[in-house]
């Protein structure tokens, strides 16, 4: 059964958030420094991480809690957030070889999308951060679409745009639930990247720990 198209989630898959947060953080701290300097720089990017929740919390939240734990003055949460917004594509930091396999993939005639949970600007903001929009085919994000991973409909959507069917796409993503058994509901095949933030997926139909294991796998899943 031949791939013809392969969808990606974005964070944790080809975006490495944790190293970008943790960059972001650094520098914001720093660029701000003459409303956050009465906080240590560690205890700011550790509290931060903590209410982040692996992205599970969007930042409104986060910064509140910020401003009143500190007690920081002089600028707002809604300042904050509007730093985030947007300079955090500027800190967009990718998984290693991320611009080899979209190359690679491209140059074999894949159709390529992504399917991402999350809002709308920013995460477009991000797949601009990442300098890779040219490669993809598609791109839907929930926010824009009314629709989230898990739900098969938003995975139908993507293989649709791609003008492709489920049997012959395969979707890559970093998490058990929402990409893994999203996919494995709209009758695709997945890959599943391994990550500490996850119990293994072990329902995955193949499981990879570098970006540049994706090619192999594919050839081998044509083969099935």
């Amino acid at each position: 059964m031949t791939i013809k198209s392969v969808l990606f989630d974005l964070d944790g898959t080809l975006l490495d958030r944790d190293r970008s947060i943790e960059q972001f953080i650094d520098i914001q701290y720093d660029r701000l420094n003459c409303y956050l300097s009465h906080i240590p720089k560690v205890n700011y990017a550790t509290k931060f991480i903590q209410l982040d929740s692996n992205g599970h919390v969007w930042k409104d939240e986060v910064y509140r809690n910020l401003v009143t734990e500190f007690k920081i003055d002089g600028i707002t949460w809604q300042d904050l957030l509007a730093d985030y917004e947007t300079q955090f594509q500027l800190h967009c930091v990718p998984f290693p070889g991320l611009l080899e396999l979209l190359n690679t993939l491209k140059q074999q005639g894949y159709l390529l999308g992504i399917i991402s949970n999350g809002r709308g600007e920013f995460q477009n903001r991000a797949i601009s951060g990442l300098g890779i929009r040219d490669y993809f085919d598609a791109i839907l994000i929930s926010e824009t679409e009314g629709v989230r991973k898990p739900e098969s409909a938003i995975f139908q959507r993507g293989i649709d745009r791609l003008g492709s069917s489920a049997r012959n796409s395969v979707f890559v993503g970093d998490n058990p639930t929402a990409d893994i058994d999203g996919a494995k509901q709209a009758r695709m095949r997945s890959i599943w990247k391994r990550t500490p933030h996850w119990l293994e997926a072990k329902q995955a139909d193949a499981i990879i720990d570098e970006l540049n294991e994706i090619p192999t796998i594919l050839e081998l899943l044509s083969g099935c």
